[in-house]
């Protein structure tokens, strides 16, 4: 075989085809930013089916956004044809595991027709544990609970497992086991119970765990160093015994620990799979060399990677633009005039890209983009399907699908109103914890009781009477007749039109629109089941509706980027406390996260990249001065545009201007050798944390790295870098 005329291969270079071609057992394929990873996957997929005689049916291919899943399996159909592409198991993690557990939901114990709780329904039920908990949600805040939750779930920790080492901890599993059995009775499960399950599920029955097996005799995983435990334990349940993982990853884009994600997994799976072979993709097809150049710079000072030289054939290219401002308005500014002059240029703005650490950081860009008139779309802001009355008619299909679906009967039982009053749905929430049932039966229990007053009973049997017939109709109706009947039959479709007065007619106007076009989505899913429709709808992420057709320039934080790319990106707040944000400072672990953030970002640039920062910056209604990030010391000047002849360069900056200068200082002397301050054994305290005992210290480059472990055994242990940490050492006696 001649890989250069193999039609699969002769795209490719040497280091892809090695990738697409390697023989069949653990593969972890380490891809540089625009390094062709897409197309490694499908060219691979493509001949595990061509030349493996591999069927389709037998690969399970996982990403972790369905845009990145929907642009694979377009290159697919393109390569194999719609039938071949069709039949493969390709999608997110989380919409895999729904397909298995509603196929396998009686071996799972879980209801046939389960509905997905999206964010806000689970913040909703959340807020009903702590109230029935009977704590006090300003101090025991329901999001900071269910993040608790979130993270036992990523680690396959269930309610009775939970540690209660603290105080805090004990609350923590009385509200998760509470917030499970409130999912449980409305047949609802959230994101992270997707994972969850299976992974139970699998542990649980062999006979399904080996059917699955055999099922999936190729997986094939986008962006490995994403995953949290659960779904690398999943990994390595179907495939520890045919050992045909194929796992593309890049230890330098790993920017998610903060909801599970844990680029250890890489270390892992080298564990686990010994006969793990390792393949790299240095070669980028995206960026100029000098954004290269800049990029590898900034994160060649992590540890913990395996090191990469980026390459690319699109050599030289403009200087990387540094610019400082006076504060974040005329950061804003600037940005908004260097986009005028970009659009002047023949550069669309769909092709520009305002990146940044915070969200709150948008708000001074957004008033400067409408000042200018520049069209812009915000990433991050009201999503579609969070928006009322997308969540209104949504919740409209779920009490169809599902009656016993609390979060969603709360909704809409008054929306329109329907005379039922508050002490009506006490009511009928006393009979639903009494008889230990959802709020939709209990009320049918009400109704057949004849308790009720004529008024109420004349509120409550009309809706009791339509969810039980959305529910039989949901069967023989398309999701798109199924909405025109609800609409109709729950006045909800008059009641949105029906808001004409001057205040409320343009927005009135506005959700009747959105409603149609939800209408139009359900009428592209012909064929699709309500349980499929949402379900697609639940896994539907901000990233995923980006509309890129729109000429608009992009506002998002640096968490959204990965996967997109840009002629131009603007990467914004390069401040010590905003990026590396202040919360990572003292943990060597978060500030090399806050590094590979910033890596992210730089290397989504095609042709043009801006770093930008403020002398001052307002925070929290304060105008502070702000220090330059350290991670722009890391750029060498040629990245920069200018030679560095032996001397140190700082960035100066002249305010409001739309360029940058700097001046040369002479190098500082050399730093004498960093003497440890802590030893093990040694006491110590924190200011955030308290007291505590060092177990390890060692000096690395020129500061001392601290472990320790806390006297609250809630904490744990944690490293802190010794000069930017607030730890003191206390007295012996």
């Amino acid at each position: 075989m001649n890989p250069e005329t193999h039609p699969l291969l002769q795209s490719l270079n040497a280091q892809q085809r090695e990738a697409v071609t390697a023989s069949e057992g653990p593969l972890l394929i380490l891809a540089g930013p625009g390094s062709g990873k897409t197309r490694v996957l499908t060219h691979r997929i493509a001949w595990l089916l061509s030349e493996r005689q591999l069927p389709a049916w037998q690969i399970m291919a996982v990403t972790f956004t369905n845009k990145a899943a929907r642009e694979m399996r377009e290159r697919l159909t393109r390569m194999l044809g719609r039938d071949a592409a069709l039949e493969m198991t390709l999608g997110t993690f989380h919409a895999t595991c729904a397909r298995i557990l509603r196929r396998e939901s009686e071996r799972a114990g879980l209801a046939r027709d389960y509905v997905i709780f999206d964010t806000d329904d689970q913040l909703a039920v959340m807020k009903a544990v702590v109230s029935e908990l009977g704590l006090d949600d300003k101090r025991y805040r329901p999001g900071s609970l269910l993040n608790a939750v979130s993270r036992a779930k990523n680690e396959l920790v269930l309610p009775a497992d939970y540690p209660r080492r603290t105080y805090y901890d004990e609350l923590v599993a009385r509200a998760y086991a509470r917030y499970q059995e409130r999912l449980r009775q409305s047949s609802g499960l959230d994101f992270d119970d997707l994972l969850l399950e299976t992974v139970r599920l699998f542990r649980a029955d062999a006979e399904t765990l080996e059917k699955y097996r055999r099922r999936f005799r190729a997986v094939l995983v986008d962006e490995f160093q994403d995953t949290n435990i659960a779904q690398y334990t999943l990994l390595r349940l179907l495939t520890q015994e045919h050992r045909h993982l194929y796992a593309v990853a890049d230890e330098d884009q790993s920017i998610y620990s903060w909801r599970g994600a844990d680029y250890r997994n890489i270390q892992r799976l080298r564990e686990d799979f010994p006969e793990l072979r390792q393949i790299l993709l240095e070669e980028n097809y995206r960026s100029t060399q000098i954004i290269l150049d800049g990029a590898m710079a900034v994160i060649s000072r992590n540890l913990d990677r395996t090191p990469k030289r980026l390459f690319t054939r699109k050599a030289g290219g403009l200087p990387v633009t540094l610019h400082e401002s006076y504060d974040e308005r005329e950061e804003a500014q600037f940005v908004a005039r260097e986009v005028r002059a970009l659009r002047r240029g023949g550069v669309a703005y769909g092709g520009m890209a305002v990146m940044y650490r915070t969200n709150a950081q948008s708000r001074a860009l957004e008033e400067s983009f409408v000042n200018e008139g520049i069209p812009y779309r915000l990433v991050g802001g009201t999503r579609f399907y969070s928006r009322k009355e997308i969540k209104d008619l949504l919740a409209y299909l779920r009490l169809a699908q599902n009656p016993d679906d609390d979060v969603s009967f709360q909704r809409v039982v008054n929306v329109p109103p329907r005379g039922i009053g508050q002490r009506t749905l006490e009511t009928i929430g006393a009979q639903a914890r009494e008889g230990q049932t959802s709020l939709y039966r209990a009320m049918v229990a009400l109704l057949a009781q004849g308790t009720l007053d004529g008024r109420t009973r004349r509120a409550l049997e009309p809706l009791a009477t339509l969810i039980q017939s959305w529910h039989a109709a949901r069967e023989t109706l398309s999701v798109g007749q199924l909405m025109d009947r609800l609409l109709s039959e729950s006045g909800y479709g008059a009641y949105v039109q029906s808001q004409v007065d001057e205040v409320e007619r343009k927005r009135g106007e506005s959700r009747w629109e959105n409603i149609l076009a939800l209408r139009a989505v359900a009428e592209e899913s012909a064929g699709v089941t309500l349980s499929d429709f949402l379900t697609e709808v639940a896994l539907v992420a901000d990233v995923d509706q980006l509309d890129e057709s729109v000429d608009a320039v992009t506002l998002l934080t640096l968490h959204s980027a990965k996967g997109l790319e840009y002629p131009v990106v603007f990467v914004t707040g390069l401040e010590e406390g905003l990026l590396p944000h202040s919360q990572s400072l003292d943990s060597p672990q978060e500030l090399a996260e806050e590094r590979r953030l910033l890596y992210v970002g730089m290397t989504r640039a095609q042709e043009r990249l801006y770093l930008t920062y403020a002398f001052r910056r307002g925070w929290y209604g304060n105008n502070q001065p702000a220090a330059p990030s350290r991670f722009l010391d890391d750029l060498p000047d040629e990245v920069l545009g200018r030679a560095r002849r032996g001397k140190t360069v700082r960035p100066t900056g002249s305010w409001g201007a739309s360029a940058w200068s700097r001046e040369a200082t002479p190098a500082p002397p050399p730093r004498p050798a960093v003497a440890p301050r802590f030893r093990a054994g040694q006491r110590v305290r924190h200011a955030r944390y308290g007291e505590g005992v060092v177990t390890e210290s060692a000096v690395e480059g020129d500061d001392e790295v601290v472990t320790v472990r806390f006297k609250d055994s809630g904490i744990g242990f944690k490293k802190f870098v010794a000069g930017m940490a607030p730890l003191e050492p206390l007295s012996e006696h």
